[in-house]
């Protein structure tokens, strides 16, 4: 680790600088890090990788289903960070060295920080992108709640700290195409927040082929009524509702708070919409990945 020291908001140290990226230290220490850094890699692991704020929550309760073959157990006894993991957050070791296999693992680390053993190994990568305008909303309600985040002044503030990469995990656009560059693609699955929404089963079938899980179109159809927003708000399990309010503030904003495509129109102006649109073009213009935002 070339960088372990602290930025400090108001009169909390809230993060950790670590190799360019603001950490929360409410779970994330040098200790933890290193952890990450060590971590055995099995070839049958399997990796959630998300930038902050574009469906992880989703994916810790859709992967622990498939693994499952549909039994719920899991996901309505056990938090979801205990279920499916940070790999780079205290809680991981407490869980993934004893894991049978396979094991289920969430990481917001770019491609460039995964664990040595990853790059040798042949654990699959399930990497899941959304549209950074819907991020950009979604990070700044969750900054409002989270007590461990630093409290955004205005969303035109956030707005702007968020496209400078200012924020937990650093910038999206890095993290995007990191991933989009991996030269493990032929173990790496890429799927869209877009895309679940628009066919959840379709992205679950897609997603249970990947794992190396046959299931049934029953059971199949089963997770996906399960996975619907409306059901998971309601899942404590998955809720975030089991978390203090001192640590994140649900009178201020739900965790799980409207799970739609699109919600961005809501709060940029015009001017912010021609400065991202710009700002975009400029930091994907020579990625040859088209999502299904580009066209929207």
């Amino acid at each position: 680790m070339s960088e372990n020291n602290s930025e400090s908001y108001g009169n909390q140290e809230l993060y950790l600088k670590y190799e360019g990226l603001l950490l929360p230290t409410i779970v994330h220490t040098p200790e933890t890090l290193r952890y990450a850094q060590e971590f055995k890699v099995r070839d049958d692991d399997i990796f959630i990788s998300t930038y902050p704020k574009s469906g992880t929550t989703w994916m810790q309760e859709i992967i622990p289903l498939i693994l499952n073959e549909g039994d719920k157990t899991p996901v309505l006894t056990v938090p979801n960070w205990d279920r499916a993991p940070w790999l780079e957050e205290n809680r991981a070791h407490l869980f993934l060295d004893e894991r049978p296999s396979p094991r289920a693992i969430v990481t917001h680390l770019p491609y460039r920080l995964m664990p040595p053993a990853f790059f040798k190994s042949k654990a699959k990568v399930i990497n899941v992108a959304r549209n950074p305008r819907d991020v950009i909303v979604s990070s700044y309600h969750f900054h409002v709640m989270a007590s461990f985040l630093e409290d955004p002044e205005s969303f035109n503030e956030f707005f702007s700290k968020w496209l400078c990469g200012e924020v937990f995990f650093g910038s999206w656009f890095e993290h995007v195409k990191g991933w989009l560059n991996a030269k493990e693609k032929d173990r790496i699955i890429y799927i869209t927040y877009e895309e679940m929404l628009m066919d959840l089963k379709g992205a679950i079938k897609k997603l249970s082929n990947f794992v190396g899980k046959e299931l049934s179109e029953d059971i199949i159809a089963d997770i996906a009524e399960h996975c619907t927003f409306k059901n998971m708000k309601t899942n404590k399990m998955s809720n975030y509702s089991l978390v203090p309010e001192d640590i994140m503030a649900h009178n201020k904003s739900e965790f799980l708070r409207k799970g739609v495509a699109g919600d961005w129109k809501n709060y940029f102006t015009v001017a912010q919409s021609e400065h991202f649109d710009s700002f975009y073009q400029e930091q994907m213009k020579d990625v040859m990945h088209h999502f299904i935002w580009d066209h929207s």
